[in-house]
């Protein structure tokens, strides 16, 4: 099924409820590698349930913590006249990921998502397309809670003859050596560890399916890595108080294998942490004109 424009941009999920728990909680934070020093009591609070903390990126996985469907998680709205459109989920790449919370996390909770296409941008017929989704959370009182967008390059929709110009630009780091680095090693079953929280996709755990895909094995999880840089920022900038993050943004460049160290360097501007993300055994810029914006 095609992109259909304008017609994407009405197109919304149904609302959908779900449950986390501090258990999931507690897991993601084990899935970005929290908690690898047990005697750690900076870190503890993440992994542990006494006075839980919660790590900002976990709203990327909670809405599947449970492992089970959400309630109305996959219907879309249909309007009158109204053409569904579909892309081609093979051809797809995650390209950004945006987390802005409007209140902190609580360890848990019932919530309510729905999520709503907001930008679509066509590159050409063999060049493919940008489709900017957001999910909104409200708690049970109807008030806001999250909001995650997220930017998806379907490689294989190009075409279906809507904009070419006035996708969101990428925030540019300064041009200034990094203000410090923090180096992150990865464990090299991460990736087996963090599909519980949801993305059971074999790319991540398959040795075979990864060299198909033209990987020597398993790749890290984009989202794992995202999540280890705001580790990062909660580590060398917040003092590990999550409350202090208002939103964490980057755009995914290359893939981490489980196992990597890597070194996330960061830039403080008042309120504004820029970052990147490297691995240097490999050359290679994993996470670039990544923003933390922090709370006033």
């Amino acid at each position: 099924m095609p992109i259909f424009y304008p017609d994407i941009l009405d197109q919304k999920t149904e609302p959908r409820t779900f449950t986390y728990g501090d258990k999931d909680v507690m897991l993601y934070a084990l899935g970005v590698g929290m908690g690898a020093d047990p005697m750690d009591e900076r870190e503890l609070p993440f992994v542990y349930e006494k006075s839980p903390k919660v790590i900002p990126t976990a709203a990327t996985v909670l809405a599947s913590a449970s492992g089970r469907p959400a309630r109305g998680a996959g219907q879309v709205e249909q309007k009158p006249g109204h053409r569904p459109s579909q892309i081609n989920f093979l051809m797809v790449v995650h390209g950004e990921q945006k987390v802005e919370l409007h209140k902190p996390l609580p360890a848990f909770g019932t919530f309510t998502a729905q999520g709503r296409t907001v930008g679509a941008y066509d590159k050409g017929k063999d060049k493919g397309a940008v489709i900017i989704n957001e999910t909104v959370w409200t708690d049970e009182a109807g008030e806001k809670v999250a909001t995650l967008t997220g930017s998806t390059f379907a490689r294989g929709d190009g075409g279906f003859g809507g904009p070419t110009e006035g996708a969101p630009e990428p925030h540019q780091v300064p041009g200034r050596k990094a203000d410090l680095t923090v180096d992150i090693t990865t464990r090299p079953d991460q990736a087996l560890l963090y599909r519980l929280n949801g993305d059971r996709n074999p790319l991540h755990s398959d040795p075979d399916i990864a060299r198909r895909a033209g990987f020597p094995r398993p790749i890290l999880h984009g989202l794992c890595t995202y999540g280890i840089t705001c580790r990062a920022v909660l580590q060398a900038i917040t003092g590990y108080d999550p409350d202090q993050i208002l939103s964490h943004e980057a755009r995914f460049s290359a893939p981490v294998f489980p196992g990597d160290t890597v070194s996330v360097d960061l830039w403080t501007d008042g309120k504004v942490i820029s970052f990147e993300a490297r691995v240097k055994a490999r050359e290679v810029t994993v996470i670039k004109n990544g923003k933390t914006v922090l709370r006033g």
